[in-house]
């Protein structure tokens, strides 16, 4: 077992890396992050997939820090719920972009899986609610758990 428990507040947002936009066109990006590990609040190793759907405005996610991000995460103590959220306001707070759309879809512990979503766009978040395909549930990354 891990000697030194790091919780949220040590997920480093600095390992987020901007690359300039090389388009003023409108475009989507999807991310899959099939190998997301982190430690669940039992000090026990949860496994999740995760789907990012970003509209760049100015900036661009840099993979390779997008994975150096992603990998300091396995040393980290936290729940769904709250990994999910910080992922979130670091995502948006980095690279500024016109709709976030971060799925979280965590393999089954004790019988149960989980699916958590937050979407930039929705009203809720402080959206505007223009895109909407949201609503309609036939996202291409929507997958029954």
């Amino acid at each position: 077992m891990n000697n030194r428990v790091m919780t949220w507040e040590s997920i480093d947002r600095e390992q987020l890396k901007a690359l300039p936009n090389p388009s003023n066109g409108a475009y989507e990006i999807k991310v899959k992050i099939p190998e997301f590990t982190f430690l669940g609040v039992h000090e026990q190793p949860d496994f999740a997939t995760v789907y990012l759907t970003f509209y760049p405005t100015n900036k661009i996610i840099e993979l390779k820090a997008l994975k150096q991000y992603v990998y300091q995460l396995r040393n980290i103590v936290v729940s769904y719920e709250r990994l999910i959220n910080v992922m979130y306001d670091h995502l948006v707070s980095v690279y500024e972009p016109d709709r976030l759309r971060l799925v979280m879809i965590c393999n089954p512990r004790g019988g149960i899986s989980s699916r958590l979503t937050i979407d930039s766009d929705w009203g809720a978040r402080g959206g505007p609610e223009k895109y909407r395909d949201w609503m309609s549930h036939d996202d291409v990354w929507d997958v029954v758990l």
